[in-house]
């Protein structure tokens, strides 16, 4: 009989040992629970705080070339990618239609002196016989009158043609500055319009300084208001880390605007030293130092959880977990910085209670 209850006593031990093991609420060992870690120990680091933005790459000049008199492409006198001097020509307007223009004015003008001649001579013997009363003051005044048309004419013949050769002049188009041709988009005999105030005519082509480039972002209404004209930053390609590339905020504009429906300003960066690899229309990443702050108390950002309008840690205390309202300075990528609420070297979990294992695995 004894036996027997030994037998049953020990199966009930085991037993419950085996459910403790299987359905007991428990805390995680420090440190690790399963695979993953679930706490983390507060220590005191340095918190360098970034704001990271996104932009595109635009030359700080850059010009529509549109010419100012109508016609055919004659010639275009550049390629795409080359390198230009302020003046030099880059395409020519067929001239035909004002060259015959300009003939025309010549004869006029022509014209106009012979009358000029002509009047002047018998203005100036009107005015040699009016003096000496021997002809009328009316007739004097009118060729008096007549001489004065005459020159009228002859001057209006005269602006005719400087408009012409105006228009001649602007038949060449010249480089704007010095730069690159970006983008061609006539072709040779192409009828193109010149650029007037009812229109803005035909863009010919894209021209660029490539000297200086600039990063234009669009920042969301709360970043920007961490930002300032001078603040340097680091550029980086999406698949690369920030590296030998530098730029600084040279304009933040003064009204928001909408873009892909977030509301935000626009933001202008000059970059520094290029060598040539950053080129106009490259997407770009930028990250811009905010704040900084050494020996701090830390601890991973995984650890701080929000709840209503308060930030909250939650406290290993031996066997339990002490929920504690904390103070949260400047964030990096991984870690936040403590404040108040939190001191060094205490343990805190990764992960909220309620998604704490009560089973070990």
């Amino acid at each position: 009989m004894k036996k027997k209850i030994l037998v049953a006593a020990t199966g009930l031990a085991a037993a419950l040992i085996l459910a403790w093991w299987a359905g007991w609420p428990r805390l995680p060992e420090p440190g690790q629970t399963g695979d993953a870690p679930l706490t983390a120990t507060a220590t005191r680091d340095v918190i360098e705080s970034k704001l990271m933005l996104s932009g595109e790459v635009t030359p700080a000049f850059q010009v529509e070339v549109r010419p100012e008199v109508g016609g055919k492409v004659k010639k275009i006198h550049v390629v795409a990618g080359q390198q230009v001097s302020k003046g030099d020509l880059l395409v020519t307007i067929d001239d035909t239609d004002l060259l015959n223009e300009k003939a025309s004015a010549e004869t006029e003008i022509e014209g106009a002196r012979i009358a000029v001649e002509k009047t002047r001579g018998n203005y100036d013997r009107a005015n040699a016989l009016f003096k000496e009363k021997l002809i009328s003051k009316e007739v004097f005044a009118n060729l008096d009158a007549d001489f004065r048309i005459s020159e009228n004419s002859l001057e209006k013949a005269e602006r005719k043609m400087q408009g012409v050769n105006d228009r001649l002049s602007k038949t060449r188009v010249p480089a704007p500055g010095d730069g690159t041709i970006l983008d061609i988009n006539v072709n040779e005999g192409q009828v193109v319009v010149g650029a007037a105030s009812v229109n803005s005519g035909t863009m010919i082509l894209l021209f660029a300084d490539l000297s200086r480039l600039l990063i234009n972002a669009h920042v969301n209404q709360l970043d920007a208001g961490r930002l300032s004209v001078g603040q340097e930053m680091k550029i980086r390609f999406a698949d690369e880390e920030a590296q030998g590339f530098n730029a600084r905020i040279e304009f933040i504009a003064p009204v928001a605007t909408i873009k892909n429906n977030i509301k935000g300003f626009e933001v202008q960066a000059l970059i520094g030293e290029n060598a040539g690899r950053l080129k106009p229309g490259m997407s770009v990443s930028m990250d811009v130092p905010v704040g900084h702050a050494d020996h701090v108390v830390t601890v991973p950002v995984s650890a701080v959880f929000k709840e209503k309008d308060e930030k909250v840690v939650y406290v290993r205390k031996g066997g339990e977990i002490e929920r504690r309202k904390v103070g949260v300075g400047l964030t990096d990528m991984s870690r936040a910085e403590i404040k108040s609420g939190l001191e060094e070297g205490e343990e805190i979990f990764l992960v909220e209670p309620s998604l704490l294992p009560s089973k070990k695995s």
